[in-house]
């Protein structure tokens, strides 16, 4: 190939494409439009309380005996898991100053779900070892593809906000979401109305959603024989689940039930306040004792999702390869979770997509 693969986008697909080409000895770029890695991807520690652990703020699970990609990569990394737990009796919120209900469920729907022991940085980091120094770009924001007379390809960028970018490629790899691609990068030649229009109309996963972690020295709630498992008609959050890590401190995180919008007009301390309050209701005054909150709303990211990610979900989208792409087709490969029909908007579905789109450009 006479000009590198330009790969766009340096979440989980975008690093195990740039992983997986350089194994292969193909000469390939990765330009991310963040200051980090890791696109939906985040751990974090509390900075006054780093020895309380390391906690995922995004992606978090995968399920190794479905989802074997995601598993095969884990193994090969040699990455550490903790199995998601799951003991004890779930709780249910159903009705405003009623007490939860207690149920022991005879099959967990998390059951078989694992984690990343180091954060899923623990994923991230591994694959950028494996990558060779300056392939991968930060603060690179793409603006324009171009498709030249020689059959090659201008990728136009902005760098660190103000510095003009330019590279040339053979390929582009999309390991964005599809609606980030439609709304945010302009192609010359436009790309097809219709592909423009399946793109649009996936949305970007996760992209409206607000994370809670709350952490405490101990995982209080499993002496009341309590999996940390809680579902609420009530809210504000709607799922919640345990995050401890292996040993040590104890950790409850939660996703919001109350919409993008609603969440920005509360503010970031009102809506956590509203999240303990809800801890409290569910598992008693121990919920109270919190060494540490950790907050994320991905929603506030404007290099996650656009305006209309701001809208709830009300169905599991349908996700999967977006159509042709006439004069583009062979040239830009789409990757990322969303285009994967199977396990749009899994760890699982990110890491196919990497795989097929790698494969299309050795074949």
């Amino acid at each position: 190939m006479n000009h590198p693969i330009v790969i766009i986008g340096a979440g989980l697909s975008g690093l195990h494409a740039a992983s997986l080409l350089t194994a292969l000895g193909i000469e390939c770029k990765l330009l991310e439009a963040k200051c980090r890695i890791g696109g939906r991807m985040l751990s974090t520690r509390d900075s006054n309380r780093a020895d309380l652990g390391v906690f995922d703020l995004g992606s978090t699970w995968f399920w190794p005996e479905y989802e074997k990609s995601i598993a095969k990569l884990t193994e090969t990394l040699h990455l550490d898991t903790i199995p998601q737990y799951i003991k004890g009796a779930m709780l249910a919120e159903r009705v405003q100053n009623n007490p939860p209900e207690r149920h022991v469920l005879n099959q967990n729907p998390y059951a078989g779900a694992f984690r990343f022991a180091g954060g899923i940085q623990s994923l991230t980091e591994a694959l950028v070892k494996s990558i060779p120094s300056g392939v991968i770009e930060l603060e690179t924001k793409v603006e324009t593809i171009q498709l030249d007379d020689n059959d090659s390809i201008t990728v136009k960028a902005i760098y660190a906000g103000s510095e003009e970018k330019e590279l040339h490629a053979s390929h582009v790899i999309l390991a964005l979401p599809p609606r980030i691609v439609a709304k945010h990068i302009n192609f010359s030649p436009s790309l097809p109305s219709h592909l423009t229009t399946n793109l649009i109309s996936k949305p970007t996963w996760m992209a409206g959603q607000a994370k809670v972690i709350a952490i405490y020295e101990r995982p209080f709630w499993r002496d009341l024989d309590l999996s940390g498992f809680a579902n609420s008609w009530v809210g504000p959050l709607q799922e919640i689940h345990d995050a401890s890590p292996k040993t040590g401190s104890g950790a409850l995180f939660g996703f919001y039930g109350i919409p993008a919008k609603a969440r920005q007009e509360l503010g970031k301390d009102r809506v956590i306040e509203m999240a303990i309050a809800q801890l409290v209701r569910l598992f008693g005054p121990d919920a109270h004792n919190v060494s540490a909150i950790l907050y994320k709303d991905w929603a506030s990211e404007p290099e996650t999702g656009v305006e209309e990610d701001l809208e709830p979900l009300r169905f599991f989208p349908s996700y999967g390869r977006p159509p042709q792409a006439d004069v583009w087709e062979n040239k830009i490969i789409f990757a990322g979770s969303e285009s994967n029909s199977q396990f749009g908007g899994h760890l699982e579905g990110a890491v196919q997509s990497a795989e097929q789109a790698v494969q299309k450009i050795i074949n």
